[in-house]
């Protein structure tokens, strides 16, 4: 329709600028035929053209106007078709975009806007669309946490017992952040140490003793740090989770979280998978972290809370038993309150004798072995009696003021508050407490004292108390209940026991003594030395021992060997014989033997002392063989003059050993570590002294990385790694360089071990490869070479290789690790340092960083300036 509309507006156009065109032709002939004023025919027409051409031009003219308007037309007719396209394509990109729009509002984040041009409103919707995924995103991610921190809160609410706690909380935690494998550790105070409390893993629960010590391991690390550990570089022989599909496969992630409260360490989750373990769970698991460590807090609290209230039940128990003991002292209370309700009685009717019978009464009281206090029904004291400053230590001002109360316990408090009650409520009755009391002088007693209320009692008219001092009853009761456990203990021991007085007199044996005297116990009783006949080993024994201790009173001990005769046998037996002497009020009384046999004990230990000096041979043997090939300073120092070597063992030999071998030109230099120390590490030591020597010693060019690489595959076959039943993961770590002084070049490759080089004032770290040297290789994954680092040094650059037991070396006021940071900085901070100064302060250094913690791996850094 809009083509034939614009054919025909285009059709019109010509036919109107050809009708505008014509009069001028017209207007020509006119103005011509008036001029000539001849007949106008058609030869003139003729004529007319033929002589003037300006009539040509102005024939000329309408056609000319005609193709002008039309070629106007098609102008006009192509912007029109543009307009129109573009209104097309803008209507259809209003349309995508409410469909983007519409989109977003439902919630469909992935959609994407389909257009060919990106404007302002394009890039603002994108903008909005990203930002709405990804505030939805974080929603769902709080929104998961939430939820997660609800269920795990839920578990925890339900259950008082911490080994089926941890269980429920594992398994949850597992199927919750969809992990492959699980375990949780509880720090025991006890031990000092991370117990294994529950493992999980592919729906079943596993059964696993483990325990790790602080600072040691990676749960020892995340427990040490109180901070959570999350690696994907598992280290070798960590972990493998185990199923019936999968088989033994190694995890691709490792998270642990420590559990701790108010800053205390409770313990720490583990978990692996063989997925990434992405950032939400992380911020999860260490939220969890503080709520279970406060709630396995709070239950070893409850537990510890029902152990302390069943002490209590227990020395109720204990109280109770005496008190069949507490109503007779009553019923003497009683009849001694009775004799001085009639003395008092008597007094009143005796008038003329009351002077001198308060002069006695005072006398009495001031003297008496009790302290008798009266008190208002308001517990205020009225009266004390005199004797309280012989028994409390108090004036009875003092103790008018307050300090009957204020020098008692809570319990005692409280204790003698109920008594008051029960004798306001029952008059009639007499209640007795027994509790502690704090005396002026700062020690404390047993006071038992006895109520009466004699409020309607004209002469008293208040509460009276009798209180005396029965410290040296309990101790003796306690003494007593010590001696029957004692005795019972003595009886049934498999030790000599003997008590004998200064003179030498028996007033107690075991029956043990008969094995060792041919004399029951009964028989030697009240017996002296020298009534009895033993073995004069022991006669003599006792007679000396008893002289000496009572000319130096203190406890003395004694090894003897004693002949003893089993029918017609005779033997030999060795005792330990501790001689303890007991005193009575400061002096010597008697003095207690107590014989253990350590014959066996000896024999064992004899046993023990020669095979330990073989082993200690042989280590010290092995000791001279490893120095004897393993360079040393004077060695390297032939070659490299600015150079030295800290080497300190942990052991008498080492795991750790510097390597060095020249070839022509070439100088090769090494600070090897090996797996373990001690003599397991040594004899690795010499399986990689050896392989080096052989790699190196031929004619063949050799770099950095292939010696190591060289290295490595010969360690494995010596050690059977590469065999299918191998098991052995043993290795070594390496820092090696090969130096070309001539070229005044450095070729440096390493296994786990970095190397610092310095020059003017700056310290560059090469890495080396995280791989070691040796170890079962990795079925499924091909092996990368050593990588070969090559530093052209000037004079005066320096280079520091060592293995990892100085960094790895707790110490410090915090006891945390020496570090690599450490070494860096000391380096750069004394940069002009020669290499004597270098080794005289990291050996010093070292020194005073461990202090008095353990050496806990061998030691080795080689410093070389050029």
């Amino acid at each position: 329709m809009f083509k034939k509309i614009t054919d025909i507006i285009k059709n019109n156009t010509i036919i109107y600028g050809f009708v505008i065109g014509l009069p001028i032709p017209i207007l020509g002939w006119i103005l011509d035929f008036v001029s000539s004023k001849e007949p106008v025919t058609f030869s003139y027409f003729i004529g007319l053209y033929s002589e003037n051409l300006l009539h040509w031009m102005l024939l000329i003219f309408p056609f000319a106007l005609s193709a002008l308007y039309y070629r106007q037309a098609n102008s006009k007719e192509n912007l029109i078709e543009e307009y129109n396209t573009e209104i097309t394509k803008t209507e259809k990109r209003i349309e995508e975009t409410a469909r983007f729009a519409k989109e977003i509002g439902e919630g469909n984040f992935d959609s994407e806007l389909q257009v060919e041009k990106e404007d302002a409103l394009t890039q603002s919707l994108l903008l909005m669309r990203d930002n709405l995924a990804e505030n939805s995103r974080r929603e769902a991610e709080q929104s998961w946490i939430a939820a997660g921190k609800d269920k795990i809160s839920n578990i925890l609410r339900l259950h008082t017992k911490i080994d089926e706690l941890c269980y429920e909380v594992l398994v949850a935690l597992v199927d919750y952040i969809e992990v492959t494998q699980g375990a949780i550790y509880l720090y025991s105070e006890e031990n000092k140490k991370l117990e294994n409390k529950a493992t999980y893993a592919y729906n079943r629960r596993k059964y696993i003793e483990q325990e790790f010590e602080v600072g040691h391991g990676l749960i020892g690390q995340c427990a040490y740090e109180m901070d959570y550990v999350y690696r994907t570089e598992i280290p070798e022989g960590y972990v493998s989770i185990t199923s019936g599909i999968l088989g033994d496969k190694k995890p691709s992630s490792i998270l642990l979280v420590p559990l701790t409260s108010d800053e205390k360490l409770q313990g720490v989750l583990e978990f692996a998978s063989i997925e990434i373990i992405p950032d939400n769970t992380i911020v999860l698991l260490k939220e969890l972290g503080e709520i279970i460590a406060r709630t396995i807090f709070n239950l070893q609290i409850n537990a510890r809370t029902e152990q302390l209230l069943k002490e209590s039940q227990e020395m109720t128990t204990e109280l109770q038993e005496n008190e069949e003991e507490l109503r007779q002292n009553a019923e003497e209370m009683r009849a001694t309150q009775d004799e001085l309700r009639k003395s008092n009685e008597q007094l009143e009717k005796q008038f003329q004798e009351v002077e001198n019978a308060q002069k006695r009464l005072y006398s009495l009281l001031e003297n008496a072995s009790e302290v008798i206090a009266i008190y208002d029904e308001d517990m205020v004291m009225k009266y004390v009696s005199p004797s309280v400053e012989k028994i409390l230590g108090f004036e009875p001002e003092e103790m008018m003021s307050g300090k009957d109360m204020d020098r008692l316990t809570r319990k005692g408090e409280s204790a003698l508050r109920n008594m008051f009650k029960e004798l306001l409520n029952s008059p009639d009755e007499v209640q007795s407490i027994q509790y502690t009391y704090m005396k002026k002088d700062g020690h404390k007693i047993f006071l038992e004292t006895t109520g009466r209320n004699l409020l309607e009692d004209p002469a008293i008219q208040g509460i009276i108390l009798n209180s005396r001092d029965i410290t040296e009853r309990k101790r003796a009761e306690k003494e007593e209940r010590m001696k029957s456990k004692m005795q019972a203990l003595s009886e049934n021991s498999l030790d000599m026991i003997l008590r004998l007085s200064t003179v030498g007199q028996f007033f107690y044996a075991n029956p043990v003594v008969e094995d060792y005297f041919n004399i029951s116990a009964k028989e030697i009783i009240n017996k002296t030395l020298n009534e009895i006949v033993i073995h004069e080993v022991f006669f003599n024994y006792f007679k000396e021992t008893i002289e000496e201790i009572k000319a130096k009173p203190s406890k003395h001990n004694k090894e003897i060997n004693v002949p003893l005769k089993y029918g017609e046998k005779e033997t030999h037996r060795i005792m330990s014989i501790d001689a303890i002497p007991e005193f009575n009020e400061n002096e010597l009384e008697t003095i207690l033997f107590v014989g253990h046999d350590i014959t066996e004990a000896k024999r064992i230990e004899m046993e023990i002392q020669e095979k330990n000096k073989k082993i200690e041979d042989s280590i010290n043997y092995a000791q001279r063989i490893q120095t004897s090939i393993l360079p040393n300073n004077a060695v390297i120092r032939d070659v490299f003059p600015k150079s030295f070597i800290f080497y300190k063992p942990r052991d008498v030999v080492s795991g750790d050993f510097p390597w060095f071998f020249k070839r022509g030109e070439n100088i090769y230099i090494a600070a090897v570590d090996c797996t373990g120390h001690g003599v397991p590490g040594a004899l690795l030591s010499f399986i990689g002294y050896f392989i080096l020597n052989n790699i190196v010693d031929h004619d063949k060019e050799q770099t950095a990385a292939q010696v190591c690489d060289a290295l490595h595959y010969g360690v494995r076959t010596t050690l059977r790694q590469d065999r299918a039943d191998a098991n052995q993961r043993d290795g070594m770590d390496i820092a090696l360089c090969k130096i070309n002084p001539s070229k005044n070049e450095l070729q440096y490759a390493g296994a786990h071990r970095p190397l610092y080089y310095l020059s003017k004032g700056e310290l560059e770290e090469f890495k080396g490869n995280r791989k070691a040297i040796g170890g079962i290789p990795h079925r499924k994954k091909p092996e990368k070479d050593f990588e070969n680092y090559v530093i052209n040094y000037k004079p005066g650059d320096k280079v520091f290789f060592f293995s990892d037991g100085l960094p790895d070396q707790l110490g410090g006021p915090e006891m945390k690790k020496y570090s690599p940071k450490r070494i860096r900085e000391t380096i750069l901070e004394n940069e002009n340092y020669s290499m004597q100064e270098y080794n005289d302060h990291f050996a010093k250094d070292f020194v005073n960083w461990k202090g008095d913690t353990k050496q806990i791996d061998d030691v080795l850094l080689i410093g070389i300036e050029f």
